[in-house]
């Protein structure tokens, strides 16, 4: 039996031997760039699959091992389900694309570059133009624990008003959101939409996105029923945080998606 205070979660099986997902363990900054890259094209790929694409808006970002003032993105105007290894893009904090054959996406340039900039703990960053995000950004407020999902948001998300409504291609507008951030794992923008960040991997950030989408989602719904819901109390919904709202809970669960996605698309590698 293993030493169980090894675990970092109550979901890591407790006998040995079990067939379960295991973090890539390596010093290689040449193996872990191709992992990074390769978990990178997965999230694009579960984008499309969750209708997370909105035009050319949106981006997932995650930071070059060996090079951390650098980062990996999506290629501009290229769809979700388009992306590829061959045409990910390298860019840095002024937006100049380093290696690469696509353009960048401003407002995800002046955004995300601010955020990593600032930020040098947070390694992965999503954003997308959702139709359930969008629509509960534009009420400026934060989510409610109505549910164990939501749970994992509680106390670990920001509102940012700053620049609301406003199409963010200046480089002060991702300045003025940046410090938001701070701490958290998630942003609502008022009047624009939802932004996740994460410590640990591109994979953990992909999934709380649409964990927050669903989250947006179910509370609409259930506002839109005339009924007003039961919110779960601050007690047992920092209990349910705990157990549900880590970066590494996120990450398993993307695990599901990934390995889906690379038996059922073998082009995403190309």
């Amino acid at each position: 039996m293993p030493d169980l205070a090894d675990r970092v979660s109550v979901y890591q099986p407790e006998q040995e031997g079990l067939s379960f997902p295991r973090e890539l363990k390596t010093n290689d900054p040449v193996e872990l760039r191709q992992h990074r890259k390769r978990h990178l094209v997965g999230a694009c790929r579960a984008f499309a699959r969750w209708g997370l694409d909105y035009g050319f808006a949106g981006h997932l970002t995650i930071r070059d091992p060996e090079f951390p003032e650098l980062y990996w993105t999506n290629p501009m105007a290229v769809h979700f389900a388009r992306v590829r290894l061959s045409n990910l893009i390298l860019v840095d904090h002024d937006g100049t694309v380093v290696e690469g054959d696509h353009a960048v996406n401003r407002a995800g340039f002046v955004l995300h570059s601010a955020v990593h900039a600032e930020h040098p703990d947070i390694l992965a960053m999503c954003h997308a133009h959702t139709v359930y995000g969008s629509a509960y950004a534009s009420q400026g407020r934060p989510l409610a624990p109505i549910t164990q999902d939501a749970c994992q948001f509680f106390e670990d998300h920001a509102v940012i008003r700053e620049e609301s409504g406003q199409v963010a291609v200046e480089r002060d507008a991702g300045a003025s959101i940046a410090p938001a951030f701070k701490g958290v794992r998630a942003a609502i923008h008022q009047n624009h939409g939802l932004f996740t960040v994460s410590r640990h991997s591109i994979d953990a950030a992909a999934f709380m996105f649409m964990a927050l989408e669903r989250c947006c989602q179910q509370q609409l719904m259930v506002e839109a029923s005339g009924h007003k819901p039961i919110e779960i109390s601050p007690e047992k919904a920092r209990y349910s945080r705990r157990h549900v709202g880590s970066d590494y809970t996120a990450w398993l669960c993307f695990q599901t998606d990934y390995e889906h996605i690379v038996c059922s698309e073998p082009d995403m590698f190309d």
